[in-house]
């Protein structure tokens, strides 16, 4: 175990992953048109689709998407922002979804359900995109993703079960808990790294059983945790951020079977939702990894998820 952590923390050092920044300008260029191509393709299927509905077929299809006051439009917006945030700084999507959704008085085992159902396309487009821009290191991935799995599987049951006999207990705790979340965001902001240049050594398998249980239990909370210890531990966050991404997305497709087996699929206007702002996101959020102004982005972030949280106690307590 030790010496496998070692190679981990080897590799993640290393100065050979880096690729130069004319490599990584290129690569992005063929990304950004490759997309820039799919999503084209999508738009003029769904166009030719909406244009060959009848009147009666077009007025089913409004009515779906008006349903519960335009919630798939609100779960567009939240998929895009969340997205955005978490394919650029490895950590809010699911911290985000779930503050928002618990606003929305939306039950915790459909939360989650929900959640990891949209992020398995969502964080397989980031991871796609993370691949193309090696951004990818395979052993932290693989060390990670198998702990993680057995941790979400464990998670969605508990919550299945949890959520269903002690619903108005579950939801203010896991709104407790995305508000330190929050802190911890915040913290990340503040924190600097290790600053004699010694990386720290982290227990990975454990990291990754841990983070997978809370992020299936609590809708969310693999990027505050798992990648947010490996940046606090001095660790290059390119790197972190898109491997983190891909053993994401591994556990977030465990989760979402077991969540199918367990509670089924609610609330579709929240999975595609979700999934459609999302996807529209992720490969761009990929790119901007290394742009972005972290600290200001931590920083707003980490207020909204505690506001939201603050709101969501106070209206499960006195409401």
């Amino acid at each position: 175990m030790k010496e496998q952590e070692n190679n981990v923390e080897e590799i993640i050092a290393s100065k050979e992953l880096v690729l130069t920044e004319q490599e990584l300008t290129s690569t992005r260029r063929k990304v950004f048109n490759k997309y820039t191509l799919a999503i084209t393709l999508v738009a003029v299927t769904a166009l030719f689709t909406y244009l060959f509905l009848s009147a009666e077929q077009l007025t089913a299809l409004q009515t779906l998407l008006h349903k519960d006051h335009y919630l798939f439009y609100w779960m567009m917006l939240a998929g895009f922002c969340a997205e955005l945030v978490a394919g650029s700084m490895g950590m809010g999507y699911g911290v985000i979804c779930t503050t928002i959704l618990l606003i929305l008085n939306v039950p915790p085992p459909v939360i989650s359900a929900s959640i990891h159902s949209a992020e398995s396309f969502t964080s397989a487009a980031g991871s796609l995109s993370h691949w193309q821009l090696g951004n990818i290191n395979k052993k932290l991935v693989k060390a990670l993703a198998i702990p993680a799995v057995i941790g979400a599987v464990i998670g969605a049951i508990s919550l299945t079960y949890v959520g269903e006999n002690y619903a108005k207990l579950t939801k203010p705790v896991i709104a407790l808990y995305t508000m330190y979340l929050g802190f911890r965001i915040l913290r990340n902001a503040y924190k600097n790294k290790n600053g004699n240049g010694v990386k720290k050594k982290t227990n990975i398998p454990i990291l990754g059983l841990i983070g997978g249980f809370i992020d299936s239990f609590g809708g969310g909370g693999w990027g505050p945790l798992v990648t947010g210890t490996f940046i606090k531990n001095g660790h290059t966050p390119r790197y972190v951020i898109g491997s983190s991404t891909m053993a994401k997305f591994i556990l977030t497709v465990a989760s979402a079977i077991t969540f199918i087996f367990t509670v089924g699929i609610h609330h579709w206007n929240i999975v595609a939702g979700l999934l459609i702002g999302g996807i529209i996101t992720a490969p761009f959020s990929a790119m901007l990894t290394a742009k972005l102004p972290m600290r200001k982005m931590f920083i707003a972030v980490g207020i909204v998820v505690i506001i939201m949280s603050l709101i969501t106690i106070y209206r499960a307590i006195f409401l």
